[in-house]
């Protein structure tokens, strides 16, 4: 199960919303809610997490282009959301590689799991789905906002809840939640 939720940076400081990602199919969806969201073209940063496996953040600064950071790459490379953002990292071409054909939105596949060995195995021979492990992307993506990257990179189950108490929206985000 997903939560995601979009905080816009206003002057009077974050406003909070939960969004659907029903309707997401790639990063431009994503950024394009992202936008549509954000007041007077200021920064948005999009919060997904899959029940504290992972979490992702893609931050949005007007027409800029969307920079992104996940935590664990491996246990997001296993959800459909986390694989989109982990293909445009890597820079791969949606048809590349497939995978997401066989994923629900909510990160299971349909039919009978892979073994995990099989799935190392088709992987390292083929090349395909081979993400590095740990983090992945922008570890500075808010850096000015009160979030370095070493506070970042040791942030655990309750990441977005620590992240939006040092943004000061802890309220507004727990509202949506």
């Amino acid at each position: 199960m997903y939560f995601a939720a979009l905080l816009a940076r206003s002057d009077d400081g974050w406003e909070a919303s939960d969004t659907d990602l029903d309707n997401v199919e790639t990063l431009s969806d994503l950024v394009d809610l992202a936008r549509e969201a954000s007041i007077d073209d200021d920064t948005v940063l999009v919060f997904i997490e899959q029940e504290d496996t992972w979490f992702g953040i893609v931050r949005v600064d007007g027409e800029d282009d969307p920079r992104i950071f996940l935590s664990d790459a491996p246990a997001a490379k296993r959800s459909s959301y986390g694989s989109m953002l982990i293909d445009e990292l890597l820079g791969r071409d949606e048809d590349e590689d497939d995978d997401l054909d066989t994923l629900d939105l909510d990160g299971t596949e349909d039919g009978e799991p892979e073994a995990e060995e099989d799935a190392d195995a088709s992987d390292a021979a083929t090349g395909a789905g081979a993400v590095p492990s740990g983090p992945l992307g922008d570890i500075r993506l808010l850096d000015d906002v009160g979030v370095g990257e070493r506070q970042l990179l040791a942030l655990d189950g309750e990441a977005l809840s620590q992240i939006a108490d040092a943004l000061g929206c802890t309220d507004v985000l727990e509202a949506v939640r």
